[in-house]
């Protein structure tokens, strides 16, 4: 863990606040764009752990900032809008995440980040770095609001829209609009932006996504469906499904109610646990007081990502994991339930 300093507090619209932390020793590692943080909070004998990605780019010169929505009844969103004030010592992880930017200098491409609310967050930092650290490419902000007064970043983005005019291209979409066909992101108007913009050789263009599954969805089903490569999409999940109805009309299956052996391999140590069906691996790590790296605890982070080196093990939830690399063996420790007996896996 390292021990940062609440150096900044900047109010956003819309119920978010922007944090700017500062390392105390000096010490917190180089982060990319992209990518999270995870603070620790501790409550007596409870540990709670909330992950939060960085809107600040390392490109740019700027303090470690994270910006944060407060949620209804959430436990630390609530903490850190109405109880933490500049100075307050917090504890965090390294960075982590899969969803980063790696700017190629001499790369010609064009960037599209397709935002939904506060999923601005990470794009808000990949543009800044593709700006700062890829200046043969151009990039496509494609950014929905329900409203233009609710926009979090809006003056900080049309900032660097002037400073970069010929390389930065934002199209802002508010469901409020009088024109409805440009009110709500949909197919027709994602093939309009990316044929109207696309620089360059389609094979180069990358695409990032980050807001409510429906919205990734539609992006990347579209995207696909013009021909562009699974790997060319990347998305970032900040929040689980909710309400989804389930489209299988079969008869629900019969729950497996085995409890299962495993053998863990974590820091040089093997680890012989049980786990019960209604248990996920991390949890019975935890159990054990095995100090497993976790975030998330929803199968929507990358910190848990294993290896299952024998038997089989299925998860309940994956919004990191290609199917490639699952096919592969990666499983997600926090979702992940085993489905042999004497199941071994490898925390990488």
């Amino acid at each position: 863990m390292y021990t940062l300093r609440i150096s900044k507090i900047i109010p956003q619209p819309n119920n978010n606040i922007t944090f700017q932390l500062e390392s105390i020793a000096g010490d917190y590692p180089p982060y990319k764009a992209g990518q999270f943080i995870t603070l620790s909070f501790v409550f007596g004998d409870r540990e709670v752990r909330r992950s939060y990605s960085f809107n600040s780019s390392p490109d740019n010169n700027e303090p470690l900032s994270i910006t944060v929505k407060r949620v209804e009844n959430g436990e630390i969103s609530r903490l850190l809008h109405h109880t933490i004030v500049e100075g307050d010592i917090v504890n965090a992880m390294e960075p982590q995440g899969l969803f980063v930017y790696e700017p190629e200098p001499e790369k010609v491409r064009t960037l599209f980040l397709f935002a939904a609310g506060i999923g601005i967050t990470p794009l808000y930092a990949i543009l800044k770095t593709a700006l700062l650290a890829e200046s043969k490419s151009k990039i496509v902000l494609i950014y929905s609001n329900s409203t233009l007064e609710l926009t979090p970043f809006r003056s900080e983005l049309e900032h660097w829209a002037d400073q970069f005019p010929d390389r930065l291209t934002i199209v802002w979409i508010y469901s409020n609009s009088k024109y409805l066909m440009k009110a709500r992101l949909n197919r027709d108007y994602i093939h309009a932006i990316v044929n109207d913009h696309l620089f360059g050789n389609k094979e180069d263009a990358l695409f990032y996504t980050c807001g409510p599954v429906i919205y990734m969805d539609l992006c990347r089903f579209t995207l696909l469906g013009m021909g562009f490569d699974s790997n060319q999409i990347k998305r970032e999940t900040f929040l689980l499904p909710e309400n989804e109805e389930d489209d299988d009309d079969e008869t629900e299956k019969e729950v497996d109610r085995t409890t299962y052996t495993i053998e863990l391999s974590f820091q040089g140590k093997t680890y012989h646990l049980e786990v019960p069906y209604n248990k996920s691996i991390l949890d019975i790590g935890l159990e054990h007081k095995i100090k497993l790296p976790y975030s998330c605890k929803s199968g929507m982070c990358s910190t848990c990502i294993s290896q299952c080196t024998r038997g089989k093990v299925r998860m309940d939830y994956n919004e990191v994991l290609t199917d490639r690399e699952v096919e592969q063996g990666r499983i997600l420790l926090c979702t992940g339930h085993p489905l042999e007996m004497n199941t071994a896996i490898e925390v990488l």
